[in-house]
C-alpha cells in the first residue's frame, strides 16, 4: 500500500472488466434455454446446477461469438486456448467455482478507438476470454447491506459470458461512459449481445488515484502496483459508472486530502442512493486457486479468425453513408448509432433521396423517439409504415409540416397507420387550383397587410401565408403560398 501527499495533485487511473451476456439460444456448458423464464430456477439442469457427475459440453455458437468479437476488436487469437477452475465460495455459484479462463484467453492484446470528447483514441485491450454467468440474487426489504433477506435465481447461472479486461487507460468517468457505448455499438452490430436482456452488460471497474507527476510520460508499472486499487462492482449501464467512478474519484480524493488511506478494497455501487460502499478486501490472484478444467479439452480456434466473417462496423459504416450519401459527419453519427437505425436507413434511402431519408430517420423519427423514451426496436414491426410516411412527403401528397407534427406523433402515440392518420385528420395536400383560389381570398380579405406588403414591411407577406395555411387547415404547401402571394401582389402593384 503506498501513501500519498495530502496536498499532491490526485489523477484517477481506471481499467475496466466489462462482463457482456452472449446472445446464444443455449448456456454456455448445457443445453438450458437462455430466453428469460417467468419462474426462478426452471431453466436450470444437473450441469448448470453443478451437481455431482454432471459434465460441462462447450457450445460452440458461445466460441464463434467470442472470435467475431476478437476480429472486431483486432485481438490475437491463440493458437490453444484453454479453460479453468476459479475457486471461490457465493450463493449464487452453485459447484463453488466459476468455469473461466486464465492464462490462455481466447483473445489478447486487441484495441478499440473510441471518440472522446473532439478526441479519437485507442484504448487497449488486454484480453477478453470467455466464461460461464453465476446465477442472480434477489434482495428483499433492501439492498445488499440492509435486506431482511436473499433469494438465489439459478436460471442465469451458466449462460455465455465473455469478460473484456482493458488496460489502464482511462483518467475520467466520462472516458469510461464513451468507451462502453462505443462497445456496445460493436456489440451490437457483431449480432452477438441484446442490450434489452436484464444483466446484459455489467462493468467492475479498478480504480487507483496517483499524483499527477507520476503520469508525465505514461504510467509507469511500478507505479500501478504501489498504488492503492479499490474496485467498484455492480454498474449495469453506461450512465451508472460514469456516476459510480465520478463518486469514487471524489471519496478517494477527499480521504487523501484529509491524510487517511485509501484501503485496498471491493465496494458495492448502490445505484439508488448513488453511493459505493464496501464489501470486502479485495481478492488477490492466488486467493482463487486458479486449476485447470479436466471436462474440457484445450481449443484450437485459430483458423476460425479467418473462416469467420464480421459485419461492417459502425465507424466504417460511418464513413461509408459520408461518401455514398453525402452526409454531414454528425447525420451518419446519428444514423449508424444502432445498426437497426442504420438498416433501416438505407432501406429507406433506396427509394428516396439520402438527404430526405437522412432527415426523416435522423431528425423527425429518431428525435420524436428520443422524446418519448423510446428506441427504434420499439417500432421495429411498423418500419413499413414510417416508410410509407416518407412516401407521402416524397410524393407531395401531405405537407412535410403536418406529416412530421401531426401524422408521425400519431402513429408513435395511438398506433396508427400513416394512410388512417391522414383520412381522419383531412391532410390531403389542398390542389394547386384550390390554393391560388384561397390565396386571392386572403389578399381579398387583408387590405391592410397587402398595404404594408407595398411599403416593403417584410412581416405582411408571413401574415397572409398564415392566413392561407389557417383556411386549407395546414394542407397547403408553405413555400407554395408565399411564391404564388408574391406573384399575385406583384402582379397587381
Amino acid at each position: 500500500m503506498s501513501t500519498q501527499a495530502a496536498d499532491a495533485e490526485l489523477r484517477p487511473i481506471i481499467g475496466l472488466e466489462v462482463h457482456v451476456q452472449l446472445e446464444t439460444d443455449t448456456k454456455i456448458f448445457c443445453g438450458c434455454s437462455t430466453e428469460p423464464a417467468d419462474e426462478p430456477n426452471t431453466n436450470t439442469c444437473p450441469v448448470c446446477l453443478g451437481l455431482p457427475g454432471a459434465l460441462p459440453v462447450l457450445n460452440e455458437g458461445a466460441v464463434e461469438a467470442a472470435v467475431r468479437l476478437g476480429k472486431a476488436l483486432h485481438a490475437d487469437i491463440p493458437a490453444r486456448t484453454t479453460f479453468h477452475r476459479k475457486n471461490y465460495f457465493y450463493p449464487d455459484l452453485p459447484k463453488g467455482f466459476q468455469i473461466t479462463q486464465y492464462d490462455a484467453p481466447i483473445c489478447a492484446d486487441g484495441e478499440l478507438e473510441v471518440s472522446i470528447g473532439d478526441e479519437r483514441r485507442v484504448v487497449e485491450i488486454e484480453r477478453a476470454h470467455l466464461e460461464e454467468d453465476p446465477g442472480s440474487l434477489q434482495h428483499e426489504g433492501g439492498d445488499i447491506a440492509t435486506a431482511d433477506y436473499t433469494l438465489v435465481d439459478y436460471n442465469r447461472a451458466g449462460t455465455p459470458l465473455v469478460e473484456i479486461v482493458t488496460r489502464p487507460d482511462f483518467r475520467g468517468a466520462e472516458e469510461v461512459r464513451a468507451f462502453l457505448a462505443k462497445l456496445e455499438e460493436v456489440l451490437e452490430y457483431l449480432g452477438i449481445y441484446d442490450s434489452q436482456r436484464d444483466g446484459s452488460l455489467r462493468v467492475d471497474a479498478n480504480i487507483s488515484m496517483v499524483e499527477a507527476t507520476e503520469l508525465e510520460g505514461g504510467i509507469s508499472e511500478e507505479a500501478l502496483a504501489t498504488a492503492n486499487r479499490t474496485e467498484v462492482k455492480n454498474i449495469s449501464s453506461h450512465k451508472g459508472a460514469e456516476k459510480a467512478l465520478a463518486y469514487e474519484i471524489t471519496r478517494q480524493r477527499n480521504a487523501i486530502q484529509r491524510g487517511r488511506e485509501v484501503e485496498q478494497e471491493t465496494r458495492h455501487w448502490n445505484e439508488s442512493k448513488g453511493v459505493t460502499v464496501s464489501m470486502r478486501s479485495k481478492e488477490e490472484e492466488r486467493d482463487y486457486r486458479y486449476f485447470r478444467e479436466a471436462d474440457l479439452p484445450p481449443l484450437e480456434v485459430s483458423d476460425w479468425k479467418e473462416r469467420l466473417e464480421i459485419p461492417e462496423l459502425p465507424d466504417a459504416r460511418r464513413e461509408r453513408f459520408q461518401e455514398e450519401y453525402g452526409l454531414s459527419e454528425e447525420a451518419a453519427s446519428k444514423l449508424t448509432s444502432t445498426k437497426q437505425v442504420a438498416d433501416f436507413y438505407e432501406d429507406v434511402a433506396e427509394e428516396y433521396e439520402p438527404d430526405l431519408a437522412a432527415t426523416w430517420v435522423a431528425d423527425n423519427l429518431l428525435g420524436e423517439l428520443n422524446f418519448r423514451d423510446m428506441e427504434i426496436t420499439d417500432i421495429e414491426g411498423r418500419l413499413d409504415q414510417f416508410k410509407r410516411l416518407v412516401e407521402l412527403v416524397a410524393e407531395d401528397e401531405i405537407t412535410e409540416k403536418n406529416a412530421r407534427e401531426v401524422v408521425l406523433r400519431d402513429m408513435l402515440d395511438e398506433g396508427k397507420a400513416p394512410d388512417t392518420v391522414v383520412e381522419e385528420e383531412g391532410l390531403g395536400k389542398t390542389g394547386a387550383g384550390e390554393v391560388e383560389a384561397v390565396v386571392e381570398e386572403a389578399i381579398e380579405e387583408n387590405p391592410d397587410a397587402v398595404k404594408d406588403y407595398y411599403a416593403g414591411e417584410g412581416g405582411a407577406i408571413n401574415f397572409l401565408v398564415g392566413q392561407v395555411m389557417q383556411k386549407t387547415g395546414g394542407s397547403a404547401d408553405p413555400g407554395q403560398v408565399n411564391e404564388l402571394l408574391r406573384e399575385k401582389l406583384d402582379e397587381a402593384e
